[in-house]
């Protein structure tokens, strides 16, 4: 079954938690502190592959989660990290999140995003040894992995994509070019899925798209919908194809035209090729008549051709005009693509911290306290008071003796809230 969209949720590994323990040995009584770190959590990677054609295989499993890291343990042993889950999906898909986010667009055979980091693991007791502190009881808790509701949508990439009505004659057109064998029928809608196949001119090659037949309507739902346009937008150019045997071909023509202008990307200002098929049966003077009427419907700047896929008339000539305007869209996008200048940017400063008023308590927010909040077990004293020395040092208790804190109110850190301290 042929799947170009699904949505699934993404968890990562949660780090491992330290180890509080302390050597002691026959001779030893006091070796001092010996807890070992956790192991990061398994990192969830998304790869493109060329063998895959589909993300069907995730219409069923909407649950990914990479493996935990292990806690550490005594004799400074450090926990194992978690297994990254390597995830393949077919090249062209893009990762996103439910409000439109780009997280990653895989477009090469190979590549990979890490979409959802595991969690870090916490440090053991023997990390926090120092001259002035000989014997800590203190150790952290891992971080939880990222959590994440994506998007996958497929875009096929292709230099080519064929547009027109049901039973214009694009699949058998893809048919006659290159291997591909789609399903081919004399009744509307015989494609059900986007058909790829790589057709030969000259001493270049044209990878070439098969899209579903589109009606009036179909960016409203109408037909099969706008669901297949999506694949349209990667093109470098389309080949329109209308069947001369069709009442009104001009009619047809801004049919078409009016669908692909009114998809969510404008893709009627791609360039195109508009093509008469079935001529094999057409005498010359009707066939003059009819491209006349449809290079006055185009306008000027967009090749208008006749061909027959059944007698292999025009065929030529249509793939060489294919891959002109293929090799002169790509080059104007990689002209584009070298104009524009990176966007150089500040990094934010995670010293940063923010403290307000929260009704009878205080709220602090900022991204590094936040992340030793998380690293802090609330339930052990000694973890708290390590947390307690960090804002010190920070100078979250001075900013609070400032504003008239008291020492019955609590202090929340981060929000939604990962845990709250009495001042």
């Amino acid at each position: 079954m042929f799947v170009d969209s699904v949505r699934i949720k993404l968890l990562a590994g949660k780090g491992g938690d330290g180890a509080a323990s302390f050597r002691h040995e026959k001779f030893r009584p006091k070796g001092g502190p010996d807890g070992g770190d956790g192991g990061d959590g398994g990192d969830i990677v998304l790869t493109a592959s060329r063998n895959q054609d589909t993300l069907a295989a995730f219409r069923y499993k909407k649950l990914l989660k990479a493996e935990n890291g292990s806690p550490g343990s005594k004799a400074k042993k450090h926990g194992k990290s978690g297994q990254d889950l390597e995830i393949m999906v077919p090249v062209g898909t893009v990762v996103s999140s439910p409000d439109g986010e780009v997280y990653a667009d895989l477009t090469r055979d190979g590549q990979s995003e890490i979409i959802a980091a595991g969690g870090h693991g916490g440090y053991g007791n023997a990390h926090f040894v120092s001259s002035t502190r000989q014997a800590p009881r203190v150790a952290e808790k891992g971080e939880d992995g990222e959590e994440l509701d994506v998007s996958l949508e497929l875009k096929m990439i292709a230099d080519v994509g064929i547009v027109g009505l049901p039973n214009a004659g694009k699949s058998t057109f893809l048919s006659v070019v290159s291997s591909a064998r789609p399903e081919i029928a004399n009744y509307p809608f015989t494609t059900l899925r986007p058909n790829l196949g790589m057709a030969d001119i000259d001493s270049a090659s044209l990878l070439i798209a098969d899209i579903p037949g589109l009606i009036e309507g179909a960016h409203k739902g109408k037909g099969l919908g706008d669901d297949f346009l999506r694949h349209i937008e990667r093109t470098s150019v389309l080949l329109h194809l209308i069947d001369i045997y069709n009442d009104d071909p001009v009619k047809a023509y801004q049919t078409i035209t009016g669908e692909l202008k009114n998809y969510k990307i404008d893709l009627s200002k791609k360039p195109q090729i508009v093509a008469l098929t079935k001529i094999e049966g057409i005498a010359k003077d009707d066939l003059s008549a009819k491209v006349k009427e449809l290079k006055k419907a185009a306008g000027r700047g967009t090749p208008v051709l006749a061909l027959s896929s059944q007698s292999g008339q025009g065929i030529k000539p249509a793939l060489r005009e294919l891959k002109k305007q293929a090799d002169k869209s790509r080059a104007a996008r990689s002209k584009a693509a070298d104009a524009s200048l990176p966007v150089i940017g500040l990094k934010p400063d995670i010293n940063t911290w923010k403290l307000e008023r929260q009704g009878d308590n205080f709220l602090v927010t900022g991204s590094k306290i936040e992340r030793f909040a998380r690293r802090t077990d609330f339930a052990d004293f000694h973890g708290q008071e390590r947390l307690r020395d960090i804002m010190r040092k920070m100078g979250i208790f001075k900013e609070l003796n400032r504003q008239g804190a008291k020492s019955d109110q609590a202090l929340i850190i981060g929000q939604p809230e990962i845990g709250r301290l009495t001042y």
